[in-house]
């Protein structure tokens, strides 16, 4: 089973590394979104740049790849075990991150995060996208939101269900989200950090 293991995760890298943000704002302008806007590969950059409907395409699919490399995990792993699907789903989100499809430049992993969280361990999923939810339409700041859905997930799959490879994969994806939003901590403690719905189509470094 180890072969079929480390296949899943290749396969879930590989599926990860697929940037929807890249491919669809080439498709849609012809543009590379990483130079515009915050210069993230993401669903809300592609908000600020292109708009809602390519941003909801962007965060649907993100999600579908996290989602898609549990079950891959699941269908290769060994019978009972939910190892190797926790292992895909980190898999899928550094692939996300770190894209071999696009020079390793990618985004910050959230809307993948949702999807591999969300089909481990789907109460702490929902109760931690409740209140990421609750703290974006409180202080628009989507960045905080992610933040504190990534954070708050493992707390709740050790709470609630005890799952050492859900919750060991919920911390390594929290530990990512925060590693990827270095930048956004600094700015929320500076105050400059931009709040959903700022208009950011211009070429990235002159915002």
């Amino acid at each position: 089973m180890i072969l079929e293991a480390v296949l899943g995760i290749v396969i879930s890298y590989l599926l990860g590394s697929i940037a929807f943000s890249i491919v669809i704002a080439k498709w849609v302008k012809g543009i590379d979104i990483r130079q515009y806007g915050s210069g993230n590969a993401g669903a809300t950059n592609t908000l600020r740049v292109l708009g809602k409907g390519p941003a909801v395409a962007v965060l649907l699919l993100d999600a579908a790849k996290g989602i898609g490399a549990v079950l891959i995990g699941r269908w290769l792993g060994a019978e009972g075990s939910e190892w190797t699907a926790a292992l895909c789903g980190l898999a899928a989100v550094l692939g996300h991150n770190w894209p071999i499809w696009f020079r390793f430049k990618g985004g910050k992993g959230i809307a993948t995060t949702v999807g591999v969280m969300a089909t481990l361990a789907f109460v702490p999923a929902l109760l931690a996208g409740v209140l990421a939810i609750l703290t974006i339409a409180l202080t628009r700041y989507v960045s905080l939101g992610s933040l504190v859905f990534a954070l708050l997930t493992p707390v709740f799959v050790l709470v609630l269900q005890s799952e050492m490879p859900s919750f060991w994969a919920g911390l390594a994806v929290a530990l990512l989200a925060v590693l990827r939003h270095r930048k956004n901590l600094a700015n929320l403690l500076q105050g400059t950090e931009n709040k959903l719905g700022a208009k950011k189509g211009v070429p990235h470094g002159k915002t």
